[in-house]
């Protein structure tokens, strides 16, 4: 999930962007309104955070120019703690929360979450592809009965090829949503992720569920009803006893 963090506070803007991306978010942050601006022009956000009180021009004037072009992307304001008014101000401009500062980081984890399954992005959990089980409140993976340990760039990489099962994503989706600006696009990242992750949830099982479309993308698909029948799974050429 991409996010764009416009905070004008360095030190804040630093922690929070750095928290954020170890639980595997893809995080573009902005010092100010114009930056802010300029991202929201060049990319597609999942969430968008806006301190209120941004130079340049403030998160509700932010807020307002989103609404206006028609975007319904999540936005979360972060407000002073005795600032009413911006409160006020940013949800009637469209905002569809508040985060009083200073607040707590986990705070923060759980207004992403509930904005994201207000929007529906969030999928009921825990999601099931053939076998394989993801639990997206305990980050946890399992195939049958078999625990699967990934990395929180690895769950990152399946829960987004999770919540479009059956679609060919592109690299460059992958890039947006489960990097961000500080990877490099030409770099094969994604390749050595991606063949990390197969290997984990696909070796030695009879039906593989990731596969790659070279010089298209990826896709984590649903098995066929044939690939389960019993039939299926006996060798080629071999017959049925009995």
């Amino acid at each position: 999930m991409r996010i764009l963090f416009a905070e004008d506070d360095q030190q804040l803007r630093t922690a929070v962007t750095r928290g954020l991306r170890e639980v595997s978010y893809a995080v573009d942050p902005a010092a100010d309104g114009a930056q802010a601006m300029e991202l929201l022009g060049d990319n597609k956000y999942d969430v968008v955070i806006l301190d209120v009180l941004l130079p340049g021009a403030s998160g509700i004037e932010i807020c307002r120019a989103i609404r206006a072009g028609g975007s319904q992307v999540p936005i979360l304001m972060l407000t002073a703690l005795d600032a009413v008014a911006d409160r006020i101000g940013g949800l009637d401009a469209g905002a569809d929360d508040y985060l009083v500062k200073p607040f707590d980081f986990g705070e923060l984890l759980a207004r992403l979450r509930a904005l994201t399954r207000r929007r529906g992005e969030v999928m009921q959990s825990p999601l099931t592809i053939g076998d394989l089980v993801i639990d997206t409140a305990r980050h946890t993976v399992k195939r049958g009965a078999r625990d699967i340990r990934l990395t929180a760039k690895e769950f990152a990489l399946l829960l987004h090829l999770a919540r479009n099962a059956g679609r060919v994503v592109s690299r460059a989706e992958l890039m947006a949503h489960v990097w961000d600006d500080t990877a490099n696009l030409y770099s094969n990242i994604i390749d050595v992720y991606t063949a990390r992750l197969r290997r984990k949830i696909d070796e030695g099982e009879k039906v593989q569920l990731l596969a790659t479309l070279r010089g298209v993308g990826f896709v984590l698909q649903e098995p066929s009803p044939a690939s389960t029948t019993p039939a299926a799974r006996r060798k080629p050429g071999s017959r049925r006893r009995g």
